[in-house]
């Protein structure tokens, strides 16, 4: 805070009352809040120092994601077009392996809601920011949108893919941990193969009256332009993180009698890893309930 002449100016942008400002997120208003659950990890990583060409690593976590509004509008500036000002929401993703419980992954991150430009000629979009402790940033953007009733769960594949080729990978070398290693407790049959087997499961005879969707990726173009993923360099020679999609389910839940709802977060996301001239997808789910 500064003052001049005894009349004191304000050298920070005030925040607006959490009412006013939670319409503004959009279909990122539900976000707000702490979400806890359980969902389902699978990561094919190098194995170098055992002299192995990889290791399979299947989780069961549980998973503790809080989100906070950016209480005061962001501005960017425009030079060929009006300024935008939109507002998000930040976020620390915490996820610990459900049996041994220790530390998996730590992410704190940026959700924003951007407006439709002119120039360049966007739609609306959502944008998610985020840094992971390996040494990896990433920018992903999407669309949201929302549907009457329960998401629709495609399947997602954890079959690695030449990367030269674009091809599925065969042989035993690489496809036999896929249908060899035990999955952790808790995890359903056909998990490996589809992750979201998982999520499927989860929601299985729960009544969802509303789903918003959000979709995001670090390849889609918007405006001319995708977002993208930088990595130190020790992790671009030995498992370099090309490309990341993810998807988010925010569910409306009623209750088993029938009285009230409750809102659910579902996700699931997948990052291709590349070593051995392979693309390795790294698959996780979860399905969180906010408290």
């Amino acid at each position: 805070m500064s003052t001049t002449g005894g009349a004191r100016s304000p050298s920070f942008r005030a925040g607006a009352p959490a009412a006013n400002t939670r319409a503004a997120l959009g279909p990122l208003q539900e976000l707000p809040g702490t979400w806890i659950g359980s969902g389902f990890n699978l990561i094919a990583r190098p194995d170098h120092q055992d002299g192995k060409p990889f290791f399979l690593e299947l989780n069961a976590t549980r998973e503790i994601l809080s989100f906070t509004e950016i209480s005061a509008p962001i501005p960017n500036r425009g030079s060929v077009q009006d300024d935008i000002v939109f507002l998000g929401v930040h976020y620390l993703q915490q996820i610990s392996d459900a049996v041994t419980k220790g530390a998996l992954h730590l992410e704190p991150g940026i959700w924003l809601r951007i407006p439709p430009t002119t120039d360049p000629a966007a739609p609306e979009t959502a944008v998610r920011l985020a840094t992971i402790p390996h040494g990896d940033a990433l920018l992903a953007q999407g669309q949201a949108f929302t549907v009457p009733g329960g998401p629709t769960i495609a399947p997602v594949s954890s079959t690695p893919i030449d990367h030269a080729t674009g091809q599925l990978v065969t042989g035993a070398t690489y496809l036999a941990p896929f249908t060899t290693t035990p999955l952790p407790p808790g995890i359903p049959a056909g998990s490996v193969a589809d992750p979201n087997t998982v999520l499927r499961a989860d929601i299985a005879g729960q009544t969802i009256t509303e789903t918003v969707v959000i979709e995001v990726d670090t390849t889609t173009a918007f405006g001319g332009s995708a977002g993208g993923l930088e990595n130190i360099p020790f992790v671009v020679a030995n498992a370099d993180a090309t490309s990341m999609r993810a998807i988010f389910w925010i569910e409306t839940v009623q209750h088993g009698d029938g009285h009230g709802a409750y809102l659910q977060l579902q996700y699931s996301q997948r990052v291709i890893l590349n070593f051995l001239g392979i693309d390795w997808p790294h698959v996780s789910v979860a399905t969180l309930i906010k408290n």
